[in-house]
């Protein structure tokens, strides 16, 4: 591997030293052992409250698996979904609500749109691309769910590796393209995407990350017209060096590393991995080096997790197949004040991998890991969190859904202990940041010391920030909470 290195503080190794390995055990490894996977996806599709995973595939059909308390089983043509056009993107989102989450798929050019639109009908998916989302060419990469503009649905922003993104405004579920007008018909070379509030004004804004050695943009929103501020902000290169076409950011994830309330960005890149922490004045501050996450390599995917329950988001980068190197994965547990290396050897021999995802498929209580496998031989696992069962009690799931049953992403959660203002983590409600990867499923928090804890919710809105607050949730194993969120 080509200059590759981690850089890992000696205290961060001392810590490693006195904390056990993470566990993962397969799960259903034959159902799940096809190659080729390029997107993963998951949704609760059928109202039982078990998230079901969507997996897109490079030429052979797409896999839609419907989860029965932990049993998966394979249900994409009797859905309607089973498409073998080759997949780079998909995304969850109720753009009807109708409280059933539809399925945007995005492939390669080729006949017909390469933007497809399905509508669940709770039986079924149907076709409704025909509803404005016709596309007739274009290297699909990122969709985002997101209601930018307040007005009660979802809206659709698309990054695109060979055209200008798009932005299309969702009216009673007719779509038009806006992006030129509203100052995001951005035509560097994008690929991920995070939507957040990223000055606390009270609406969102976007992180968009640009290959091949275009500079990354920070739209800011400002009453529905965005400016780009990313250079302003600290973000442009997202740590990688500045105008080498070598170089690229994939995926750029808004999260809370340090627990400070502050939503702070890294950037999965083709060159050094960047963590640039939020100091909450508009600007970010580059501390990849010192928080030993700098490593130099090829990396499409950043999933970040409380794993270990210790009440610190861990991280999973993933790496790519390119130029005849297979760049490894890591996944790097969080100190509190740096990422150390603490990937499990059967982890670390996976073949390289596109989508990466956390989610708790068997409700325990803990996150399990789902990957997309493209390299020779690889296959797409879920892989089973082992956390021991003490740890699994100490987390805690928030769902934040409007009065209609819709997700809100782009909502911020904060957990605190019960009865105090001492901040225990922030979450990022976030319907889709990341280059094949995306979900609609609720905020996990691990908690590590605390019986019971106050949860408030923030959605940006028309230049507000609307607080709900949840008092005294007890912590306990599998537990979701839902908080409605009157519009």
């Amino acid at each position: 591997m080509r200059n590759a290195r981690l850089f890992v503080p000696a205290v961060a190794a001392i810590f490693l030293a006195l904390v056990s390995v993470p566990r993962f055990e397969p799960v259903q490894p034959e159902l799940f052992a096809a190659g080729g996977a390029l997107a993963n996806a998951w949704a609760d599709i059928d109202g039982d409250t078990d998230l079901d995973l969507f997996v897109g595939f490079n030429g052979t059909p797409n896999r839609l698996y419907v989860n029965d308390a932990g049993v998966f089983t394979e249900r994409a043509a009797a859905f309607g979904v089973a498409d073998s056009r080759p997949t780079r993107a998909a995304a969850w989102g109720d753009y009807d609500g109708d409280g059933r989450v539809d399925l945007l798929v995005g492939f390669t050019p080729g006949p017909g749109s390469v933007l497809r639109l399905y509508r669940n009908t709770g039986t079924r998916f149907v076709d409704v691309t025909a509803a404005g989302l016709a596309v007739d060419s274009a290297a699909v990469r990122q969709p985002a769910w997101i209601d930018f503009d307040a007005d009660g649905d979802l809206d659709l922003f698309v990054a695109f590796r060979d055209r200008a993104n798009a932005l299309f405004r969702n009216d009673a579920g007719r779509f038009t393209n806006i992006a030129q007008d509203i100052g995001l018909a951005d035509a560097r070379r994008s690929v991920g995407a995070t939507w957040f509030d990223y000055d606390g004004d009270g609406d969102l804004d976007v992180i968009v990350g640009n290959m091949d050695g275009d500079a990354n943009g920070l739209f800011r929103n400002d009453d529905g017209r965005f400016t780009d501020v990313a250079v302003a902000a600290g973000v442009a290169w997202g740590g990688r060096a500045p105008n080498d076409p070598r170089n690229g950011t994939v995926r750029p994830c808004a999260v809370d590393v340090d627990n400070d309330g502050r939503l702070d960005l890294f950037f999965a890149n083709y060159g050094p991995n960047g963590l640039f922490l939020n100091r909450g004045d508009g600007r970010f501050e580059d501390v990849s080096q010192s928080w030993g996450i700098a490593i130099d390599g090829r990396y499409d995917t950043c999933a970040f997790a409380d794993i270990d329950h210790d009440g610190r988001v861990d991280l999973y980068v993933n790496g790519t197949v390119t130029g005849g190197t297979s760049y490894p994965d890591y996944l790097l547990r969080n100190t509190g004040y740096g990422f150390a290396d603490a990937t499990p050897a059967d982890i670390r021999a996976i073949a390289a991998s596109h989508g990466a995802q956390w989610a708790d498929a068997d409700r325990d209580g803990d996150l399990d890991l789902a990957l997309a496998g493209t390299a020779q031989g690889a296959k797409h696992p879920l892989l089973r969190n082992q956390l021991e069962p003490a740890g699994n009690t100490r987390s805690v799931t928030v769902h934040v859904l409007d009065a209609r049953g819709r997700s809100l992403p782009g909502a911020e959660l904060r957990v605190y202990r019960a009865g105090t203002r001492t901040l225990l983590g922030t979450r990022l409600i976030d319907s889709g940041s990341g280059y094949n990867a995306q979900s609609v499923q609720p905020a996990h928090f691990g908690v590590a010391d605390a019986a019971a804890v106050d949860v408030e919710v923030i959605v940006p809105a028309r230049g507000t920030r609307r607080i709900t607050r949840i008092e005294k949730i007890a912590v306990r194993a599998g537990a979701v909470v839902t908080a409605r969120i009157p519009r």
